[in-house]
C-alpha cells in the first residue's frame, strides 16, 4: 500500500501530523489541546462540554478528558452555567488565551515550512482535491 495514491496521502498526513505535533510540543500543547483552546477561542464565550465536543466531532468523554488536563495546566477553568447549574461549561484563563496565540503562531510556521514548497496553484489544487474527498 506504500506505493499506492492512498499509502502515500498517509503517509504525507503522518508526517505532517508528526511535525506540527512537534512544534506544538514546544508550547507544551497537542494538537487535541490545541483544538479545544482553539474552539474556545472561537466561541469567546464559555460553552457547555457538549458543544464542544460536538465542535471537534468527537465523544463528549474525550472532551472531558482534555479539559481535565488543560484544566490541571491553567489553560482552562470550567464555570457553573448561570441558567441551568446542571451544566459545566469550559472558558479560556489568561493563560490558555495565551497558549491558544501561541499554538496559533506555531501552526502557521508550520504550513509556511511545511507547504513553503508548493506554488499557490499547487495549494489551489490541494484544497480541490481534499473537498473532493470530503464529498
Amino acid at each position: 500500500m506504500p506505493d499506492s495514491l492512498v499509502g502515500r496521502l498517509l503517509g504525507t498526513a503522518d508526517m505532517l501530523k508528526s511535525s506540527i505535533e512537534e512544534a506544538l510540543a514546544v508550547a507544551d500543547l497537542s494538537m487535541a489541546k490545541f483544538g479545544v483552546l482553539r474552539i474556545l477561542a472561537d466561541a469567546g464565550a464559555p460553552m457547555a462540554l457538549s458543544e464542544v465536543a460536538e465542535r471537534n466531532k468527537c465523544v463528549r468523554s474525550n472532551i472531558t478528558q482534555l479539559v481535565d488536563r488543560l484544566e490541571k495546566d491553567g489553560l482552562v477553568r470550567r464555570i457553573l452555567d448561570p441558567e441551568d447549574r446542571r451544566i459545566r461549561r469550559a472558558e479560556l484563563t489568561v493563560a490558555g488565551q495565551e497558549a491558544h496565540t501561541a499554538g496559533a503562531r506555531i501552526l502557521a510556521t508550520q504550513e509556511r515550512e511545511l507547504l513553503g514548497g508548493l506554488s499557490e496553484s499547487h495549494r489551489a489544487a490541494l484544497v480541490v482535491a481534499m473537498e473532493r474527498l470530503h464529498g
